[in-house]
């Protein structure tokens, strides 16, 4: 049975228009235009327990305000969502024993106190005997190689020891089910790296389930088998991640490399150019038609180099996003 299942959850949120000027201003105290503004637009999915799924999308797709409903710190308009066998909303003790939420953009460490009183906050909070608080503090700050940095205050931390501070906070009392809200956010190339090899063996060891959101698709690549792609609120694909590629129309993108300039003109007619600066191009082709294309470039253009590739998952997926959210099966 799915750890979560999600199935037409539902989130709007009121707003009012005005125009501008201080006439407008008295006009809106007696007559306001109310808007609705759907952030989440009745989706469903299920996940197993101990999956790691790629939540992604663009900014304003409904990426956080699903993980704040599966977290219960937003109640949904409608649908149903179950976490862990609990209506996350209802915020009864034992669901919130059992997950955990960590947002790269906010912070659960006080700014002016050292990382260890916020472990110690989070000890007396979630009932964790010394023994095992002890126990899962040294393997966490052993796995993340912080031990030196915990009796320093957090406002002196770098952003890659402070996430690193973030995951212990959240993850003192064992959780179930973990909601990761962009973890990597500005993090530079090392920290991105240690922060991922961290997740993929926490989830190898303990057998979490983790729901990951992230604009970094090095994170989305390196950790998850599946994703749901999710834009204006709507979930356009959710599947295997090794697939996304496949959905966006066969698409391939054809590098070739001329003996001399070539005009663009020449090369408009064998697909949309990606990149050209005279002597190169990348030619994005359709791949059904992907051998005759290939056979008019180097028959009838300078070619001094050839090479066909897989359109890269960034862009799959950004195609995605245009789609308006037909979703996949």
């Amino acid at each position: 049975m799915a750890i979560i299942q999600v199935k037409d959850l539902t989130k709007n949120y009121d707003y009012y228009s005005k125009e501008q000027g201080l006439k407008n201003s008295f006009k809106n105290v007696f007559n306001r235009k109310k808007l609705i503004k759907e952030a989440v637009k009745s989706i469903s999915f299920d996940i197993e327990k101990g999956e790691i799924v790629g939540f992604i999308g663009p900014n304003g797709a409904g990426k956080t305000t699903t993980l704040k409903m599966l977290s219960g710190i937003i109640v949904p308009t409608g649908g149903s969502a179950v976490v862990n066998g609990f209506k996350p909303w209802e915020r009864k003790k034992q669901f919130k024993m059992n997950f955990s939420i960590v947002m790269g953009q906010k912070t659960q460490l006080n700014w002016d106190l050292p990382a260890l009183e916020t472990f110690y906050l989070n000890k007396h909070i979630y009932e964790i005997n010394d023994t095992e608080f002890k126990k899962t503090l040294d393997g966490l700050t052993e796995q993340l190689d912080v031990a030196d940095f915990i009796k320093k205050q957090v406002r002196r931390l770098s952003l890659g020891e402070r996430m690193r501070m973030e995951f212990i906070a959240a993850l003192l009392h064992k959780p179930k089910v973990l909601l990761l809200d962009e973890p990597t956010i500005g993090l530079d190339l090392i920290s991105q790296r240690t922060i991922r090899e961290f997740i993929r063996n926490y989830n190898q060891e303990t057998g979490s389930t983790i729901l990951l959101t992230s604009h970094y698709m090095g994170d989305i690549e390196s950790l998850c088998k599946r994703a749901i792609i999710i834009n204006e609120g709507v979930i356009a694909y959710d599947g295997e991640l090794s697939h996304v590629s496949d959905t966006i129309n066969k698409i391939k993108l054809i590098k070739v490399q001329f003996t001399e300039k070539v005009p663009k003109s020449d090369i408009e007619k064998f697909g949309v150019i990606k990149e050209y600066d005279g002597v190169s191009a990348v030619i994005e082709a359709d791949k059904n038609g992907l051998k005759e294309c290939s056979k008019a470039i180097l028959d009838t253009l300078p070619v001094v180099d050839f090479n066909i590739e897989d359109i890269p998952i960034e862009e799959a997926i950004s195609l995605m996003y245009e789609k308006g959210g037909e979703t996949e099966e």
